[in-house]
């Protein structure tokens, strides 16, 4: 998945899909992660070839969605330093190191909420909501709805949400090997994640932030009979937030490519090797 208006996995403007079926979530920035309390899952191969670009367009709205349509068819003063920001020509922490605050204080559902009311809290937000749409709930309509309503704001939910389902229709879920309720095949597992590498605000306004999520995602479906193997992209998801009834909440967000490495030299793993890991290893609480 999923990290808004819609649709091309995580759509070319405000929160949907890119038209990259392995579309999961881009900054100079890089997380510091936190086991959470009791979530389960994750690991990586190729990025298959796109086979279309258009579910977004069609749809006119970009919410994070997992890019599973082309696998189908983000120094100087004492705010800064506790912030995690380093201005141009300042000492101070490297972008990549933690802040080392507390990230979050809750969650709603399986989601982290209670971010901190600072640039901190407004990138914590914007990579756990990444996770949260560029997952395999997003493939289920009530789940779908519930995460829609956690991470976006109300306006900005009850506008997708009739896109979204068309979006996710019957037809573009057979074409991932799902029945029309988001299920997999009986003996096969399909597999949707986003994995932040890191974060970068963009802008800020006390109320308002705009957060870069650069992230590498896995979709596909595992199984002996798969046509559509479990493949790896990489992402930038920027989200549009606004502070509103003591959290951020995304208002719109928009995706692009990249930027992506060279890949590596390892062997694709089997497809029960992928799905044993899937289920053994658990998520994370992302943090700035």
């Amino acid at each position: 998945m999923s990290p808004g208006d819609e649709h091309d996995y995580r759509g070319k403007e405000q929160g949907g899909r890119t038209d990259d079926p392995y579309s999961t979530l881009g900054g100079t920035r890089q997380t510091r992660t936190r086991l959470p309390d009791g979530d389960p899952g994750h690991p990586h191969a190729r990025r298959p070839v796109r086979n279309s670009r258009s579910l977004v367009t069609i749809t006119g709205i970009v919410v994070l969605l997992v890019a599973a349509i082309a696998f189908a068819n983000r120094g100087g003063s004492d705010d800064d330093a506790s912030s995690g920001a380093k201005k141009p020509g300042t000492t101070g922490s490297a972008p990549t190191a933690a802040t080392g605050t507390k990230p979050v204080q809750g969650k709603n559902g399986t989601i982290a909420s209670g971010f901190a009311h600072d640039e901190q809290g407004a990138q914590s937000a914007a990579a756990n909501y990444a996770v949260a749409l560029g997952s395999a709930e997003m493939f289920s309509k009530e789940s779908r709805h519930q995460i829609l309503d956690t991470v976006y704001s109300s306006a900005a939910a009850d506008k997708l949400r009739a896109p979204q389902d068309q979006a996710y229709s019957a037809e573009f879920l057979a074409r991932l090997g799902l029945d029309p309720d988001g299920n997999a095949p009986q003996g096969s597992t399909f597999i949707s994640r986003t994995v932040p590498v890191g974060t970068k605000v963009l802008e800020f306004d006390g109320d308002t932030a705009k957060v870069a999520v650069w992230y590498t995602g896995l979709i596909g479906m595992s199984g002996q009979d798969s046509t559509k193997p479990v493949s790896t992209t990489w992402k930038t998801w920027t989200a549009q937030l606004s502070w509103s009834d003591g959290d951020w909440k995304v208002t719109g967000a928009s995706e692009s490519d990249g930027p992506a490495p060279v890949p590596g030299d390892v062997a694709a793993s089997k497809s029960d090797a992928i799905s044993k890991a899937v289920e053994e290893y658990g998520g994370f609480t992302y943090a700035r």
